[in-house]
């Protein structure tokens, strides 16, 4: 009916708030003009609060996998050895990018749905002192997993090794401080709980870990992380950035200032809550735990009517977009994301219309019990704050 009626309910790239699409339509400045200096500085000094860490915030022009990149980059020299956490899709990608730089890579792996086991991590440690890096990632969009973080860290810190943590699809919506975690090096990138288009990635770095970027062999020009620190206290950056998409970025945090963190991360637990209640009511399997369960996206496990055909109906019917499974799972499981740019409401109007696709789809499904229990998720959840 509405051709431009998007309703994007996908991991990333997430729905964009309206002031953020409004701030990126400014016309383009010069950006190394002092109005453009004073908004890079300005940007990158409130996004600590983002990462809830003292270090500097560097914002590089390119995607989330960018950032994974320019960590590994950075710290792995050829014939390092490190250890990849690896229990999904991205926890592979990480695999594969420091093999690309030449790394002797050890893996701790999880099944597809499971989270890591921190004491599997600290006995691969004991087994290997001389791993110089450990790669976590928070939370696998391709499962649904949030891996344990803080516990994990606690392991490597009791060793000499770097922990280098993927949060591309969690920071910003789920609670990940990284200075009182100890936590090495943090990225994100921007299509996800910063409610931004693709096109930014962010890394935070350590003490510990800048001293490592000091003396890696690794060589590397646009990736190299000691010319954003550099620039950065010119307030600028070495290379062009993505003018537009940091006019959008200025207007994020501001919204993010205004709700506060707990308040955010509060609302992504409500929005999983209420999603995974109402996938129960369905009678439609949970491919993770609730205990494993990320805030920001709903895996829907193992289903007995054809998937594909599901995510046809809500495309053709509604223009909504759910997540298939990747790999293995292609055709197998569904996600729903809700990060960002997401209300109760979102999740209501989703489930609402996933209940007709899956009627559609050929699925027994009764009608309004799905919206019903999510319905209650949200009642009794406002009524604990309110009385709170």
């Amino acid at each position: 009916m509405f051709q431009e009626q998007v309703l994007l309910r996908i991991p990333g790239p997430t729905p964009l708030p309206p002031q953020v699409e409004r701030a990126m339509n400014r016309p383009i400045t010069g950006h190394r003009s002092g109005e453009f200096s004073r908004l890079f500085a300005e940007t990158a000094e409130r996004l600590k609060l983002v990462f809830q860490t003292q270090q500097d915030v560097l914002i590089l022009a390119g995607s989330g996998t960018a950032g994974l990149e320019a960590a590994v980059c950075n710290v792995v020299s050829p014939g390092d050895k490190v250890l990849v956490l690896c229990g999904g899709n991205f926890g592979e990608r990480f695999v594969k990018i420091c093999k690309a730089y030449g790394a002797n890579v050890l893996e701790v792996e999880a099944s597809w749905g499971d989270p890591i086991d921190p004491e599997l991590v600290a006995a691969t440690l004991a087994e290997h002192p001389d791993v110089k890096a450990v790669f976590a990632t928070h939370c696998e969009t391709s499962t649904g997993v949030l891996h344990p973080i803080r516990e994990i860290a606690r392991r490597v810190q009791a060793t000499a090794a770097l922990l280098i943590v993927d949060a591309v699809s969690s920071l910003g919506a789920v609670d990940l401080p990284m200075d009182d975690w100890g936590l090495d090096i943090v990225v994100t990138g921007s299509q996800k709980a910063l409610m931004l288009p693709p096109g930014l990635t962010f890394l935070a770095l350590s003490e510990r870990a800048w001293d490592v970027v000091a003396n890696n062999r690794t060589p590397r020009f646009y990736f190299d992380l000691r010319a954003y620190k550099k620039q950065l206290q010119a307030r600028t950056t070495p290379y062009t950035p993505a003018v537009s998409l940091l006019y959008g970025l200025d207007e994020v945090l501001k919204l993010i200032e205004a709700e506060g963190l707990p308040r955010i991360f509060d609302r992504h637990l409500l929005l999983q809550k209420m999603t995974r209640r109402a996938v129960q009511a369905l009678e439609l399997p949970l491919f993770t735990t609730d205990e494993a369960a990320s805030p920001t996206v709903t895996s829907v496990g193992v289903c007995d009517f054809d998937v594909e055909k599901l995510r046809q109906a809500l495309r053709t019917a509604f223009n909504l977009s759910v997540a298939g499974g990747q790999q293995h799972l292609k055709g197998q499981i569904f996600r729903i994301g809700h990060m960002g740019y997401c209300s109760p409401a979102d999740v209501l109007q989703t489930i609402a219309l996933l209940e007709v696709g899956l009627f559609q789809a050929g699925a027994p499904v009764a009608l309004g019990r799905g919206v019903r229990a999510a319905q209650e998720v949200y009642l009794t959840h406002k009524e604990a704050v309110t009385h709170g």
